[in-house]
């Protein structure tokens, strides 16, 4: 259920609705793939015509950005089900020979096996392995299939995310700014120029708190979690003091 085009996200908004239909009358649990940050965006933006119908996001773990969508819950259908959703470790068999690999390696991989990307969520890498979290009905296939990374052979197991992969806490950085705005935050944060933080604003990359942000001067706030494709994702902590000059000290943690 990747979406990119209007004509697709039209599609998106209609799978929704009719998800969200299909759980109330029939007092069933309903799922989407895995939704990116722009369908996620999508979703919310229903919200006001889905009023009544319970739902629950989940990617595999707390703070995943890709995540399925539930329709459904314990208390209104009266009774419980899990997300369809297995955490899988693809390890190299040789790893001092391994190749050092990227989260793209890893993506272009699993796209060569022709899968479609809604039912592969986050992946992340533990030094020269991944783990990925993927829809339990692609699982098998992907552990069948998947033998090679670059030029690094693998192998694929269903692992237990609580217990092998750490979560990770966010690195605090701190650095004085002229103002809370957006644009000027996300500058220092990723070491770029007024017209580069512009530049993503205007191309819909920036997310706050899971929606999309075109206000290069909306004033964030401690606690605003903050997307940005490409690039990352950090939280703002929010301001320290006020300098000497006259500026603000502040900080936030960033995701490495």
């Amino acid at each position: 259920m990747a979406a990119e085009t209007e004509k697709e996200l039209q599609q998106l908004r209609k799978r929704v609705a009719e998800l969200a239909r299909k759980s109330y009358e029939h007092n069933i649990y309903t799922y989407t793939g895995f939704l990116s940050m722009a369908e996620l965006d999508v979703f919310y933006g229903m919200l006001p015509e889905l009023r009544g119908v319970s739902y629950e996001l989940y990617g595999g773990r707390p703070g995943c950005e890709r995540q399925v969508l539930r329709f459904g819950s314990e208390e209104a259908l009266g009774y419980g089900e899990g997300f369809p959703i297995v955490c899988l470790s693809v390890k190299p068999g040789m790893e001092k020979f391994a190749d050092d690999l990227t989260h793209r390696d890893f993506l272009g991989a699993l796209m060569n096996l022709g899968i479609e990307r809604s039912t592969v969520g986050d992946i992340f890498l533990e030094g020269k392995s991944a783990y990925l979290f993927c829809l339990d009905k692609i699982a098998p296939f992907i552990m069948e299939n998947l033998d090679k990374v670059k030029h690094t052979n693998v192998k694929c197991a269903v692992a237990d995310a609580a217990a092998e992969l750490p979560v990770k806490e966010p690195e605090e950085i701190r650095f004085t700014v002229s103002s809370e705005r957006a644009d000027s935050i996300l500058a220092r944060v990723y070491n770029l120029s007024r017209n580069q933080s512009l530049g993503l604003f205007r191309e819909r990359k920036v997310y706050v708190n899971g929606r999309v942000n075109e206000n290069n001067s909306y004033a964030l706030k401690g606690g605003d979690v903050v997307s940005v494709r490409g690039y990352g994702r950090f939280i703002y902590y929010g301001v320290g003091h006020e300098t000497k000059k006259g500026k603000w000290s502040v900080s936030a943690g960033v995701y490495r």
